[in-house]
């Protein structure tokens, strides 16, 4: 922990954020941005252990957090989160929909539960987190929407349909909510991911029956020469959430080494 550099430049200073999907990876690098830069922070996950120690972390360095276990796809679970939220950290300023799965197979090989639930909790997740945050951004008089999609929600890849159809919906999904919410002062992005070294880019590996060093190698094949880490993106969140981004709704922000770049 003490090799971490503490960004504590206030740019969140006062502001509360919800993050799901919040216990690893993307979302637990986030946590910790938006904590260094001054937010309280809540978290949600299914993942209780991992969730319960980012908190504490962050709690145990003098800052304001919380962790709240919860399945993205429930309704109830997305506005008991949102609410206990607004209860104990006095607002919600800022919604990272980060939660996310991804199931390695195309149409032929996917099962009809596992298309499902990549959908559930890619894309309803986002819808209903959305619709129990709004009315209190509202209220407050504005807040920041980020949606994680993925390089994969702009162009297509192999043997990933539903996830590639879910991060497409969630890319177009940020789009509708920018027009419709701007006006009430909230702006609505998206980050689009390339590899990034993750407990879920490893899971891929394993689904797909491929040594993880040569996946990790093959996924570094991108002009910068490497695939991100999770500060890397957790950076780019921190800039959309930011008044930074003052000016910023309805994109969808690749941060993928390059990997893109040639594409289109």
């Amino acid at each position: 922990m003490s090799k971490r550099k503490k960004q504590s430049d206030g740019a969140l200073a006062g502001k509360v954020a919800l993050v799901t999907g919040g216990a690893s990876g993307i979302g637990r690098a986030t946590v910790r941005a938006f904590a260094d830069a001054g937010a309280a922070v809540a978290v949600m996950d299914l993942d209780e252990r991992g969730g319960e120690a980012v908190a504490r972390e962050i709690v145990e360095r003098g800052g304001r957090a919380l962790f709240m276990a919860g399945d993205v796809s429930s309704a109830e679970d997305c506005r008991l989160t949102v609410e206990r939220t607004v209860k104990a950290l006095g607002g919600l300023d800022i919604l990272f929909n980060n939660a996310g799965i991804i199931r390695r197979a195309s149409v032929l090989e996917l099962s009809e539960k596992d298309w499902d639930r990549v959908m559930a909790v890619n894309v309803k997740s986002v819808y209903l987190m959305s619709k129990y945050a709004i009315p209190v951004m509202e209220q407050a008089g504005g807040g920041v929407i980020i949606n994680t999609s993925s390089g994969w929600g702009l162009v297509g890849g192999r043997r990933a349909a539903s996830y590639c159809a879910s991060k497409g919906a969630v890319a177009l999904l940020t789009k509708a909510m920018a027009l419709d919410h701007g006006e009430r002062n909230i702006r609505v992005n998206c980050i689009c991911p390339g590899d990034t070294d993750t407990p879920m880019l490893r899971q891929e590996a394993e689904q797909l029956g491929e040594p993880i060093e040569e996946f990790l190698a093959e996924g570094a094949k991108r002009p910068l020469g490497r695939i991100a880490q999770p500060e890397d993106i957790a950076q780019a969140a921190l800039y959309l959430a930011s008044d930074a981004a003052s000016a910023v709704t309805g994109i969808s922000l690749v941060v993928d080494g390059g990997g893109l770049a040639g594409s289109g």
